[in-house]
């Protein structure tokens, strides 16, 4: 267990030393939560129930996630197989599994933080106040940080080169951060953008915690379920395919 916490502590010095981590992991969402509740905070979004600064809320606080699960656990795992640490560490007695599974922590913890700042300052600031259950409201939100982080290690796993995870990537994370609801609220969408949103992966999680924000817990079931498969689909092909070379 302590050399566990001393190479997470390591990994996780080096996730906090990244400006791209910080800046979008924890810098935009919180930039974007302030413009959208200044310009339109107190407006009813559509009709989604929810104010633009609640919805936006619950999108931004799913960014972390988004660029933890497509951008720093792909990198992080094919660069280290491109320069053959994982090969080294394969037969060492610090085994690979071990910084695979302090990177992944690493990035739950930089998406927890992200959200935690988020939370602060619409709580602090700007008078958020969820209507639903705040420990449901938890649930779901790790349900979709474990969905969303598979198939990042899925991609991690079957990307054998760095040009072909940065492809990968890029065809994931800009797509979901910009049109699943994330950033830009899903609400201000066309029918046809938000039809396409609501069946992201990222976009029935983002709709999901929105309705449990609200309260409303009548149809959660195949969201849950939708989730669910995701996570042990995704996961079981990056344990299938997953190579230390």
């Amino acid at each position: 267990m302590k050399g566990f916490l001393r190479m997470y502590g390591v990994e996780q010095k080096l996730f906090f030393r990244s400006p791209d981590v910080i800046l979008f992991n924890l810098v935009m969402p919180l930039v974007t939560l302030i413009l959208i509740t200044v310009i339109a905070g107190n407006k009813s979004a559509a009709d989604s129930g929810l104010t633009y600064a609640q919805s936006s809320y619950v999108a931004l606080s799913t960014v972390g996630i988004c660029c933890s699960a497509f951008m720093s656990i792909p990198i992080v795992i094919v660069d280290y197989r491109s320069r053959g640490v994982l090969r080294r560490m394969y037969c060492s007695p610090c085994s690979p599994a071990r910084l695979l599974a302090c990177d992944t922590l690493a990035s739950g913890v930089m998406a927890v933080i992200s959200t935690l700042i988020l939370t602060v300052a619409a709580v602090a600031f700007f008078g958020y106040r969820m209507q639903g259950n705040v420990l449901v409201y938890i649930a779901v939100w790790l349900l979709t940080m474990l969905s969303m982080f598979s198939i990042g290690l899925m991609v991690a796993s079957l990307c054998r080169t760095t040009k072909s995870m940065n492809v990968a990537t890029s065809l994931l994370y800009f797509p979901m951060l910009l049109f699943s609801g994330a950033t830009i609220p899903a609400e201000v969408f066309p029918g046809a953008l938000r039809t396409v949103a609501g069946w992201m992966p990222l976009g029935v999680g983002i709709r999901l915690l929105k309705s449990v924000s609200m309260g409303c817990y009548d149809h959660m079931a195949m969201p849950v379920v939708t989730l669910t498969a995701i996570a042990v689909i995704c996961g079981t092909i990056a344990v299938k395919t997953f190579r230390w070379e």
